[in-house]
């Protein structure tokens, strides 16, 4: 982990062993502040250069858009809060530094129809050898419980085993982006193909060990860059591959997989006021996987 190096590097560390005791992550805090550490060293300032007029300048010239600018001073205003709480200085000189005007980001949405298409292009990929076949199994799954039931990436990749209830058809996530718990209901459309999944799982497996729902490799989970990938992937197979587009102060977002979940929120508030379209099954996806492992291939 990188060290902080100024002359605030002390009372930095300070701060973020306070977040994490108080039960923050501190990563994100830490990166800003890293940011500013450096900036510091540049800029060879001292305890008499902490002025607001020093934290106008440096906010001008950090190559930050404004909403990640915003953002920085947040973190480094409350830096100078907990150093008020410690006397270490009398006033916060980002006080009275107001926001910069924030662009308007607008994501990338699916229709439910390229939805349908993105998870049945993820499907087909599935690679059907000892090697590889439960790992793209698993990479599906965790992109349709983004798409169906609307999760952070985080979080199919970290489910446990007792995190997925069958008989409720739910799943429960523990501890999520703001440390809350939540239970999910599962379609059961998906609900059945983690019951295959895990079928197939334990004839493949018999001793399997690994605590993860959606197993990675060597009892660890999947990888949250597998999944991206396997994403894009599809996303460019689909045609539907872009940069991001800024026009005036609207910023218009490419696909990512965070787009999933938008696109989960979006075309259910759209189908509160209509019928939803039905579900189209994955053609490669057969009812019951456990049928097909006895025509696996041998690993290649």
């Amino acid at each position: 982990m990188k060290p902080f190096k100024s002359f605030l590097s002390r009372q930095l560390d300070e701060y973020i062993a306070y977040r994490q005791g108080m039960g923050y992550n501190p990563m994100p805090s830490r990166y800003h502040l890293l940011v500013f550490d450096q900036y510091l060293i540049q800029s060879g300032a001292g305890w008499d250069s902490l002025q607001p007029a020093f934290f106008l300048e440096m906010r001008s010239k950090l190559p930050l858009e404004p909403a990640s600018a915003n953002n920085a001073l947040i973190v480094i205003r409350g830096f100078f809060n907990f150093l008020m709480r410690r006397d270490k200085i009398a006033q916060n000189p980002l006080e009275d530094i107001p926001p910069l005007k924030e662009n308007i980001v607008v994501p990338f949405v699916f229709s439910p129809l390229q939805i349908e298409q993105l998870l049945q292009r993820c499907c087909q990929k599935i690679r059907k050898n000892n090697a590889c076949f439960l790992t793209d199994m698993a990479i599906y799954l965790a992109l349709t419980l983004m798409a169906r039931c609307g999760l952070r990436i985080s979080e199919p990749i970290r489910l446990l085993k007792h995190n997925y209830r069958p008989d409720e058809a739910t799943i429960y996530i523990e501890k999520t982006k703001f440390k809350k718990d939540r239970l999910i209901p599962v379609p059961e459309s998906v609900n059945t193909q983690i019951e295959n999944y895990i079928s197939v799982r334990k004839n493949i497996r018999p001793d399997d060990t690994n605590p993860y729902l959606l197993a990675g490799r060597r009892d660890k989970p999947l990888s949250a860059t597998v999944v991206k990938n396997a994403f894009h992937q599809a996303v460019r197979d689909m045609g539907l591959s872009q940069p991001r587009r800024v026009l005036g102060n609207v910023n218009f977002n490419p696909p990512r997989s965070h787009s999933l979940r938008h696109s989960f929120a979006v075309n259910t508030l759209i189908n509160i006021k209509g019928e939803s379209p039905p579900s189209m099954p994955c053609p490669y996806w057969p009812s019951t996987w456990a049928t097909a492992i006895t025509n696996i291939p041998p690993s290649i």
